[in-house]
């Protein structure tokens, strides 16, 4: 009798594997760079076994981004307390945030620049997931201007315009971190406490800076 058989590994283990190993090298070599053979090796797979799981390169990537998307959310979420002060909340999220995209950082990499750069499909991908993060930290400013306001005065769209800017100054500074040796997570999310809650602060308690008044029609306009 021949030796014992090899117990063959759960399908859905297996496909993660090949998604660790897609991301690693999506992330680090860039998306056109990268090629399946490359990534079946570092997986431990055949070329072939990547395929029939996941079909192209196009899927594997695309699973790519769903999954690290999914990922990077879910930490987020998860790292804000609802029982908690508006600034220690948002304190929590940013530094989920940034505790998330440095220690994965070829998810962040596939996120933040390959997927945006190759094509409307991939792009696309990445849009719902920025929109669903950036609908969470508006709903963190609304609780915000609540605490601080019986009744809020702050227009809804301002309310969408902070979290656009919130997390794109998020995005920004968490490929800087990563960029940067020796930028911990909670530095980077003090960083944006320091740049962003100070300003929060004074608005939620009505203290706005008023921009001044718009000159006349045919005034105080650049001269060519």
């Amino acid at each position: 009798m021949g030796g014992a058989r090899t117990r063959r590994m759960p399908r859905a283990v297996r496909e993660q594997q090949m998604l660790d190993a897609a991301v690693r090298t999506f992330g680090r070599r860039g998306y056109m760079a990268a090629s399946m053979d490359e990534i079946a090796e570092l997986a431990g797979v055949s070329k072939p076994l990547v395929y029939l799981y996941l079909n192209s390169k196009e899927d594997l990537f695309t699973a790519c981004i769903r999954r690290e998307a999914d990922a990077l959310t879910r930490a987020v979420r998860a790292g804000v307390r609802p029982d908690l002060p508006a600034d220690r909340r948002l304190w929590d999220g940013l530094l989920a945030f940034f505790a998330h995209t440095g220690e994965h950082p070829d998810a962040w990499s596939v996120l933040h620049l390959q997927a945006r750069t190759h094509g409307e499909p991939f792009a696309a991908e990445v849009a719902a997931m920025r929109t669903e993060i950036v609908a969470f930290v508006t709903g963190l400013v609304v609780v915000a201007a609540r605490e601080a306001h019986s009744d809020p005065d702050l227009p809804e769209d301002e309310v969408a315009g902070l979290a656009e800017a919130l997390v794109g100054a998020a995005e920004s500074l968490a490929a800087w971190a990563n960029a940067t040796p020796g930028v911990t997570a909670r530095q980077a999310a003090a960083t944006l406490m320091n740049f962003a809650w100070a300003g929060l602060g004074d608005l939620m308690r009505g203290n706005r800076w008023t921009p001044p008044p718009e000159a006349p029609q045919g005034r105080g306009e650049p001269r060519a």
